[in-house]
């Protein structure tokens, strides 16, 4: 738990916040944020100081996680409520239930961190980068390891190429400056939160923000695959003054109702598909397809239009419901089961 003592617009308390509190809770409550998330505590700070809260019935039934805004009793110490989030960052958790994992909320700027190495990997990136867009948070790729690549400039590149419009920012997270390439998006009242696979280097990024020794491992050479240094979600005040939600590694990252953050990855796409002659065109072989006119013309990668539909078909499968899910096969059965029948009577007919 961290020791600061901070204002609440240090803490990243603002307007928005400030508005769903009722006259009475202005003078009986006082707002915490909470820092890191336990099993039946959590730690949160305010401008008293840390605080362990007692993660009640209350807190375990409205949901809560690294980032979250918490009214406490001003006398007791005892939670009341959270508050609503201004951004929260979320995936379908693993199993066969539908059900979401929070990762971080109330985060401005998501750092999305590779390395220039065998990590590299646009279509895990994009995921991320989904995931941002949908919750309207500012994504930021961040490359790490440039110090120990031959061709540095290449990962930038292909960045600036696979996923167009986006900041990129190549580093050596163990150099002195590393903290002040990312600056602008670090200052007091900000937060930003770290995501990425395990052995890209978010925590020894994490360090250089922070200043705080926090655990790293080195990597496998042979496959640039590395080992889960952070276990949990914990908030961390940078050497800026913004505020640092370090995420441990995710091995899987299953996209839940980020559709319209799909759509912003690849709005290149989407503007193309407009101009398609057809409106239910899937941009294969149809007549008059403007997507497949720029793949045969060499300005669109056939890879990134796979990309966006493989995304698409997997946020409709990870969002439905099991009903609407059993309605989408029963109808997909039964027109299947037409055309079996078709093609039968069509062989039944005498010549």
């Amino acid at each position: 738990m961290t020791n600061q003592t901070c204002s609440l617009p240090e803490l990243g308390w603002g307007q928005f916040y400030q508005s769903q509190l009722t006259p009475e809770e202005c003078t009986e409550t006082t707002p915490l944020r909470v820092t890191e998330v336990q099993r039946n505590t959590l730690d949160a700070l305010g401008e008293n100081g840390p605080q362990k809260v007692p993660v009640t019935g209350l807190l375990a039934e409205q949901g809560i996680t690294v980032g979250d805004w918490l009214l406490v009793d001003a006398k007791t110490g005892s939670p009341v409520r959270v508050l609503g989030r201004k951004s929260e960052i979320k995936r379908r958790a693993a199993g066969k239930d539908y059900v979401t994992q929070l990762i971080a909320a109330n985060i401005d700027t998501l750092f999305i961190v590779s390395s220039c190495n065998a990590d590299f990997n646009p279509a895990r990136l994009e995921r991320y980068l989904a995931l941002a867009h949908q919750a309207e948070v500012a994504p930021v790729l961040v490359l790490t390891k440039a110090d120990l690549s031959k061709t540095p400039q290449k990962y930038l590149e292909d960045s600036l190429r696979e996923m167009p419009g986006h900041a990129v920012v190549a580093i050596n997270a163990t150099s002195t400056d590393a903290q002040k390439h990312l600056e602008p998006w670090c200052h007091a009242g900000q937060t930003v939160a770290l995501v990425g696979s395990s052995g890209v280097g978010k925590s020894t990024l994490a360090i250089a923000l922070t200043g705080q020794d926090i655990l790293t491992q080195d990597i496998r050479e042979e496959d640039a695959k590395g080992k889960h240094t952070t276990t949990a979600r914990s908030m961390y005040r940078m050497i800026s003054g913004g505020w640092l939600i370090d995420t441990p590694g995710m091995r899987a990252l299953r996209l839940y109702d980020v559709r319209e953050g799909v759509d912003m990855v690849f709005d290149d796409i989407i503007v193309l598909a407009g101009q398609c002659k057809f409106n239910d065109c899937a941009h294969d072989s149809e007549p008059g397809c403007a997507v497949q006119a720029e793949i045969q013309a060499g300005r669109l990668d056939a890879n990134r239009l796979n990309r966006w539909q493989k995304l698409q078909r997997e946020d409709t499968r990870n969002t439905e419901t099991a009903a609407e899910t059993r309605a989408r096969n029963k109808k997909t059965n039964k027109v299947y089961s037409g055309g079996r029948a078709r093609a039968k009577m069509k062989r039944d007919v005498p010549d």
